[in-house]
């Protein structure tokens, strides 16, 4: 028996890996995450799979689903949106299985912030402006370690992509601006490659606006960064004719 914590990506069905989807094909257990996780992707389940809806139960009760699971000897499959491995609230549940000495197996998937950047059409690292992409959130209700602070973190002026943080868009905007400036590139994509997807772009100026006029408080991602905007960067050296690489003799052009 094992549990496998699948990230069935940001929304699109379609994005779930071939893997995830087919483990969500097989598995007798399938607990999923019901207020994100779109109902095509646990449509997949067998006619006779037990399907269940986390989204209203507590770490105990989940845990409990593992527990019975494993002394039927059915496998689970533990479906999450995105990607388990960013802000997915299942570092507890792994902690809890070993533990129990249940075995699980995690499934990567798609997640919500190289969605929006798809929707954006953009590349997050461009060569000379930005070769860091910062993943965090605004502090709310679950406060951030000390050395995490959004001040902290803007005085990088890397590309960054804020979770669970729309609701908090006008504290996000004054703890960044100080350092990336009223005119940086602002973009907020609410439920990335959902139907009924949204975008908003902006600067730091007048993004708080925007946001409150288009309504937003909930299931957005926000990026940060010139490279929302930028048209005059450098080329990557990967595909220079000059550059010598593993796969390739760049020529000389000094001849």
């Amino acid at each position: 028996m094992k549990v496998y914590i699948i990230g069935a990506g940001p929304g699109d069905p379609d994005l779930i890996t071939v893997k995830g989807a087919r483990l969500v094909e097989r598995c007798p257990v399938v607990l999923y995450t019901g207020s994100l996780v779109p109902e095509a992707v646990i449509a997949r389940a067998a006619p006779n799979a037990r399907v269940l809806d986390s989204a209203g139960m507590t770490l105990e009760q989940i845990v409990e689903v593992f527990k019975e699971a494993h002394a039927r000897d059915e496998d689970v499959a533990r479906v999450h949106t995105g990607d388990p491995s960013i802000f997915g609230s299942t570092a507890e549940q792994m902690r809890q299985l070993e533990a129990l000495g249940i075995e699980y197996e995690i499934v990567p998937g798609v997640s919500s912030f190289t969605a929006a950047a798809a929707a954006l059409g953009r590349e997050l690292t461009l060569p000379e402006l930005s070769q860091t992409v910062i993943l965090t959130r605004a502090e709310g209700r679950t406060p951030m370690p000390p050395l995490e602070k959004l001040e902290d973190l803007a005085r990088h002026r890397a590309t960054m992509c804020l979770f669970l943080s729309v609701n908090l868009i006008r504290d996000v905007v004054a703890q960044l601006t100080p350092a990336y400036g009223e005119t940086c590139p602002v973009a907020v994509v609410q439920r990335a490659t959902w139907p009924d997807q949204r975008v908003v772009r902006g600067t730091l100026a007048d993004i708080g606006d925007k946001v409150r006029e288009a309504r937003i408080t909930a299931t957005a991602m926000i990026l940060v960064g010139e490279v929302l905007e930028a048209k005059d960067f450098a080329n990557s050296r990967l595909y220079d004719a000059g550059f010598t690489h593993r796969f390739r003799r760049g020529t000389d052009r000094a001849s």
